[in-house]
């Protein structure tokens, strides 16, 4: 698929069904996606991967701080809306040259070249965040260390074929995009009126 195709193409997919990548073809495809840009290419991140009955498991975790019974069964359902829910955790060189925001924005970047080589494979995902990935619940489940930060969980596997994906349109960006022109010099009798210089003798 050529990326321009792939980049009109994909959609954040609600529902996804088995098949989803093995760990081998997930990995495969990470190490293409990290190839994004990452200031100072410090990686400052890992991936924990969720599936199958450990699923269940992390639905308990998002509903450990769900506020009545209603949102204690919603949340745990959440985790089985995907075969694979890829958990990514932001783990940023504290004290580095690099900024935090850096790279986070780094680790931004290779989730989204990831998704785009899912969607290449015939692979399906959608990022999620919420309350739960600053929730208790979740972290000490999966042994995040203080610093470190859940920042989403990529739900991956099939498209289910029975839902119609609705056709893409390019956004409206043209008000959001500027040209800078650098302002004209002030001529110099203006300029000696204002004060700002003497005349040249």
């Amino acid at each position: 698929m050529e990326l321009e195709a792939a980049i009109r193409t994909r959609r954040s997919q609600h529902r996804l069904i088995d098949p989803a990548p093995s760990d081998e073809e997930f990995v495969d495809l990470l190490g293409w996606a990290a190839t994004a840009p990452d200031h100072g290419h410090l990686r400052p991140w890992r991936w924990i991967l969720v599936r199958g009955e450990s699923r269940a498991a992390l639905g308990a975790a998002f509903a450990s701080g769900a506020p009545d019974a209603e949102a204690v069964q919603r949340e745990a359902r959440k985790p089985l809306r995907a075969p694979l829910l890829a958990t990514l955790v932001l783990v940023p060189q504290r004290n580095h040259r690099v900024p935090d925001w850096e790279q986070l924005a780094a680790s931004s970047a290779m989730v989204n070249s990831l998704m785009l080589l899912l969607h290449d494979r015939g692979f399906g995902s959608m990022w999620r965040t919420g309350p739960s990935v600053d929730s208790t619940g979740p972290r000490l489940l999966l042994d995040l260390a203080p610093h470190e930060r859940i920042i989403g969980w990529l739900y991956v596997g099939t498209p289910d074929p029975t839902r119609r994906s609705v056709p893409r349109t390019p956004v409206p960006v043209g008000h959001r995009v500027s040209l800078f022109t650098p302002p004209r010099p002030a001529s110099a009798g203006a300029r000696i009126a204002e004060g700002i210089t003497s005349p040249v003798p």
